[in-house]
């Protein structure tokens, strides 16, 4: 797997597989996939995987599983298995150290501390596998900062933007020393930095929220670039939050650009804001910018759907110009459209390629399923999505997506017959409320 920034090869990308392996903390409980899935105890998933013509794979080595207290008791059995054993199919593993978690019991996400002992726990991973290619140092860095420090769903369960912004800040600053300590050891280590990308449109009254949201999606990349000075968008909201100075300009004379910028879609990450919240369901309704609105997707809203993750991709890129991947594309749902999904993200990386965006793979998740991200992993009840493998049987059982990734692999076109229909999210029956009529806007901001 190339990380190089110049010409790529031409032809459809690369295929990537992804392991739901998410550790995340409300109060005192821990939600671990990895167990949930049986991933934990058991080996011959490895060989699932390659069944399926997957060259890379994002793979957990996670700092709260492996040295919960400190590097000195770390219990490596588990990744000195795993990693090689992927190896050994051909596989590379991209290695991640957090996954929306906050780290071991004594830390979390706004300790001071933690980037630090993450970077210990880096070098340490970089040092036992020096031949460990790629990494993601943190998944999702300024999502997972919204899901702890803005909305309060995880711990340490912040509600204010001072919460969200020293939480973003402090896993910035770990990927950023975490991978300075893996490259001590591997200096040709990447880093693949995951988040993900969607875009908000608006009524006019709402404008200037979804004008401000559009914004701050870019702040995590634009941090690791050495972007954000003075100058930048968001200069102004962060100090308005005493945000130091100084600490926001540590990352310009510090930065850890990624070398693959990690693009993760979903059908809920285009966003519709409504300054007319009793047109929906009550569930979508609260509050952004001080005023009241719904907040839903555009799928379920818009009478004509946006065009999907093609122009995110061309957004990216332009802003960027670094090599782009698909970290996660996933959806739930039936078979039938999760095919669709999977088909729809693949044909548009490959419009991308053509188009002379440099999109290096597109990263199927999750290949054994998730469970209870409809609670966004807040609950336990046992919510279960399938991906490529189906837990729901006495073991993983390749499903119609499985197929279709070995076609992929393989070169060739998909053959599904379902194919030829539209997902949910394209058809008339998304809708929950009275089609909303809309009109483009450069920032994305759509009229009623």
């Amino acid at each position: 797997m190339d990380k190089q920034h110049g010409t790529f090869p031409k032809g459809p990308p690369a295929l990537w597989g992804g392991l739901e392996c998410t550790v995340n903390r409300v109060g005192d409980n821990y939600f671990s996939q990895l167990d949930r899935n049986g991933h934990a105890t058991r080996d011959d998933d490895i060989a699932r995987f390659a069944s399926l013509g997957i060259t890379a794979i994002r793979y957990p080595v996670l700092w709260e599983r492996t040295a919960p207290a400190g590097v000195a008791s770390a219990d490596w059995s588990w990744p000195d298995a795993r990693l090689p054993a992927l190896r050994a199919a051909g596989i590379t593993p991209i290695a991640g150290l957090v996954h929306h978690g906050s780290g071991p019991p004594h830390t979390s996400l706004v300790d001071p501390a933690f980037p630090a002992q993450l970077a210990e726990f880096a070098g340490a991973v970089a040092a036992r596998y020096p031949w460990l290619s790629h990494y993601t140092p943190v998944n999702e860095t300024l999502t997972t900062a919204r899901f702890s420090g803005l909305y309060g769903l995880w711990y340490p369960h912040g509600r204010d933007d001072r919460c969200f912004i020293a939480a973003l800040f402090t896993q910035c600053k770990a990927v950023v020393l975490s991978m300075r300590a893996i490259r001590r050891v591997n200096p040709q280590a990447a880093l693949v930095q995951t988040d993900d990308l969607g875009k908000t449109y608006s009524t006019p009254e709402m404008a200037g929220v979804a004008q401000f949201y559009n914004e701050r999606r870019w702040l995590a990349w634009d941090l690791l670039c050495g972007m954000v000075d003075q100058g930048h968008p968001m200069w102004d909201y962060l100090m308005e939050h005493g945000t130091d100075p100084g600490a926001v300009l540590w990352f310009r004379d510090h930065p850890c650009a990624p070398d693959i910028v990690g693009v993760n879609y979903y059908v809920t990450s285009e966003r519709w804001l409504d300054h007319r919240p009793g047109r929906y369901p009550g569930h979508f309704r609260g509050e952004a910018g001080g005023r009241a609105c719904a907040d839903l997707e555009t799928a379920r809203a818009l009478a004509t759907p946006t065009p999907g993750i093609g122009p995110l991709l061309r957004e990216i890129w332009e802003r960027y110009r670094l090599p782009l991947a698909v970290t996660e594309a996933h959806l739930a749902a039936n078979r039938e459209d999760q095919l669709r999904w999977l088909l729809e993200i693949w044909q548009a990386g490959a419009q991308a390629r053509a188009d002379g965006i440099d999109l290096r793979a597109v990263t199927v998740w999750s290949l054994l399923g998730s469970y209870d991200w409809n609670s966004l992993v807040t609950e336990a009840r046992g919510y279960y999505e399938p991906g490529p493998f189906d837990l729901r049987s006495p073991l993983p059982r390749p499903t119609a997506v499985a197929s279709m990734m070995r076609e992929l692999a393989a070169g060739r076109a998909p053959s599904h017959p379902v194919l030829h229909g539209q997902g949910w999210w394209r058809r008339p029956g998304r809708l929950l409320c009275p089609p909303v009529a809309t009109q483009a806007a450069p920032a994305g901001i759509g009229g009623a």
